[in-house]
């Protein structure tokens, strides 16, 4: 199911909207508004304002007017979310992890838009049919508490020991996408569901509990509040420039290779969106050359067109720490079409 693909190339919780939204129905009073609203998984957005989201929609709004209302969750809660508003769309644009982008164009949430730019990004980092986009590229991958654990664990074997009860956290699949990134991880690196779900269940005796936020678990590991959780590259790597204690590292399974994928942040327009125009106006701008060339330097993550070719620190850095580390390309469209069963095999396994 989860095939092994050449490395590629460096590619890739809810927080209040302090304004409500309001019914805008499509309506030419709201798509000459001067705002555009934007639903996104977490990780883009800087804890102290400082993020990539940040700068971006800041520039975007002197450049044109338009201000950003934004909405943040995990992915499936923002395409859930999306889903109950069908009927009275309030979100311009979605922005999710896979596979929730494909769940997404798959549910009728999208309408197709090719982005300015959106040429430069890879095939295996776009819609066939021009529904969404990757705008930041990104990899999974887990952190632990360099204070209290100074070696990463290395192993998944490893997170079995007792030293990790009730110190280990991910975030639940089916809910976060990063959450969802554990059970495609597990299931390729011990070579299928049956395994990954023999292993999870014994992992669970160690497992906090659910956290429908992967980005909350950061704090509690830099605190040492846990030992290990998961995360993904780019959200973590931007967190522990103000929260010293973390690390990044990729398990590998006892004999084997540390492994990761892709985990793109993709973007697309809102299908019967109330601001249209504005949203597109938005991905435009995520795609310029001056938005992705600050996706490092800024944001921690990765460009997701090929033809910027990011020099900065941070870069160097990022680069750094995925090398040695083999990269599997998933089998998304068999993701999208079973992934309630594999979420369902997940909760029989763990009891959550």
């Amino acid at each position: 199911m989860f095939t092994y693909a050449k490395p590629v190339a460096a590619v890739t919780g809810v927080l209040a909207l302090a304004a409500s939204l309001t019914a805008c129905g499509g309506s030419s009073a709201a798509s000459d508004e001067k705002v555009v609203t934007v639903y996104s998984a977490d990780g883009l957005k800087g804890e102290k304002g400082d993020g990539w989201y940040d700068k971006v929609f800041a520039d975007f709004e002197k450049e044109t007017g338009i201000k950003v209302k934004y909405v943040e969750g995990g992915s499936g809660e923002m395409v859930q979310r999306a889903l109950r508003e069908k009927s009275n769309t309030q979100a311009d644009v979605i922005v999710t992890l896979p596979p929730f982008i494909q769940q997404a164009g798959s549910k009728g949430l999208l309408q197709k838009y090719t982005p300015k730019g959106a040429d430069q990004v890879d095939g295996a980092d776009k819609a066939a049919d021009g529904s969404w986009t990757s705008v930041v590229n990104n990899y999974f991958g887990f952190i632990h508490n360099k204070k209290e654990l100074p070696e990463a664990p290395g192993t998944w074997e490893a997170l079995l020991d007792a030293k990790f009860e009730n110190r280990l956290q991910y975030s639940t699949p089916g809910v976060a996408g990063d959450g969802t990134a554990v059970l495609i991880k597990a299931m390729h690196d011990f070579g299928g569901q049956a395994p990954a779900m023999e292993y999870l269940k014994k992992l669970q005796a160690n497992n906090v509990g659910p956290s429908s936020s992967t980005s909350k678990l950061a704090p509690k590991v830099d605190k040492g509040e846990l030992l290990v959780a998961n995360g993904d590259v780019q959200m973590n790597f931007a967190q522990a420039k103000s929260m010293p204690n973390l690390a990044i590292w990729f398990p590998a399974k006892e004999g084997g290779k540390p492994t990761t994928f892709a985990l793109p942040y993709a973007a697309g327009l809102v299908d019967k969106a109330p601001h249209t125009e504005n949203g597109k106006k938005l991905l435009d701008f995520m795609l310029t050359e001056g938005a992705q060339r600050e996706v490092s330097a800024v944001g921690g993550g990765f460009p997701a067109r090929k033809d910027v070719k990011a020099t900065d620190a941070n870069a160097i850095e990022l680069a750094k720490l995925i090398d040695g580390v083999e990269i599997f390309e998933p089998d998304w469209a068999d993701i999208d079409k079973n992934l309630a069963a594999y979420v369902d095999a997940w909760k029989s396994a763990t009891g959550s």
